[in-house]
């Protein structure tokens, strides 16, 4: 511990995120030659090069592949203790808190969210970063940079938890489209029209693609867009469906020209969102304000979100049958 200067894990921290020096000095707000420096003497403490150029880039050498998670490990506690208090007062504080969430949990959970720190903390704001990109479970360990997650359960995420809420996949098409007049719908009538799908990363599967590939239908998927906030505007006006959380068909409703369908009584898709927490944060003081308001932020959710629905339901071949 003598021989290394501690500030230098924070650039340690970004040089072994962004593999580049060039762009660890933008994120640091250090000159180029000042980051340079700090590697050099990184490279010196642990004699081992970290980073190795491959053509046009570089790589992280299988030391410094090892070193990320307990890089990523100590700064998070460091950020911890530095932030300790004996107590928080959110009326005063003008705390900056991380939110980690989906689309659709973002556009939920803000309206309500914002009515309470207006009302207990003014200054206390909350920034929401999206979680689609490198996958659901990718971001999730990610703790040192956020400081809650919001996320659907079933997907072996990390830490500590609590549920927020439950929510059901309805389909959405635009009010002129011709599937909207037939008298009796089954899943195989909307999986013959083309869909618009949500991605969420390679190899994840929505409660609404679960649906379809248990029964073994197959979709006709025309469109796919990262996340589930601008499957309405793909449908409106045009012959697409896509299946999106009912309460954000309920919103989407407000703004737009397009149909609800329900599922009938045992072809539902259901799914729970929950918070995720590091195990660290457990007790602090902060932390467990921001889990109080988001929590209470989703409380009334499905009163402020009431969806108009399509008097036809979507049901099994089987019960169409009957």
């Amino acid at each position: 511990m003598k021989n290394l200067d501690l500030n230098l894990l924070p650039h340690l921290q970004v040089l072994l995120e962004l593999r580049n020096i060039s762009r660890a000095a933008e994120r640091l707000q250090l000159s180029q030659p000042a980051t340079s420096a700090a590697m050099a003497r990184l490279r010196r403490h642990f004699d081992d090069e970290l980073l190795v150029r491959n053509g046009r880039t570089y790589d992280l050498t299988p030391f410094a592949q090892s070193l990320v998670p307990l890089v990523d490990e100590a700064m998070l506690h460091i950020q911890r203790a530095t932030r300790v208090r004996s107590g928080f007062d959110a009326a005063t504080s003008e705390r900056e808190f991380i939110i980690a969430a989906s689309d659709y949990a973002a556009a939920l959970i803000v309206g309500p969210l914002r009515g309470i720190l207006r009302q207990e903390a003014p200054g206390v704001s909350v920034d929401f970063v999206p979680t689609a990109g490198s996958g659901i479970q990718g971001q999730m360990a990610d703790y040192s940079k956020i400081d809650l997650l919001v996320g659907p359960t079933g997907y072996q995420m990390q830490g500590a938890s609590k549920q927020l809420f439950r929510d059901s996949f309805v389909a959405i098409a635009d009010a002129g489209n011709p599937l909207l007049q037939q008298p009796r719908l089954t899943l195989e009538d909307l999986a013959s029209v083309p869909h618009a799908v949500g991605y969420f990363g390679e190899g994840i599967s929505t409660p609404a693609d679960k649906l379809f590939e248990s029964r073994g239908i197959q979709r006709r998927v025309a469109a796919v867009v990262a996340g589930f906030l601008s499957l309405p505007l793909l449908v409106e006006g045009t012959d697409l469906v896509a299946m999106v959380p009912r309460m954000l068909a309920a919103r989407a409703q407000r703004g737009a020209d397009i149909v609800v369908l329900e599922f009938s009584e045992g072809t539902e898709a259901s799914l729970v969102e929950a918070m995720y927490w590091h195990p660290s944060q457990a007790e602090d003081p902060a932390s467990v304000w921001l889990r109080s308001v988001v929590q209470r932020s989703c409380a009334r959710l499905h009163e402020l979100f009431p969806v108009t629905a399509h008097p036809v339901a979507i049901q099994a071949r089987e019960a169409a049958q009957t």
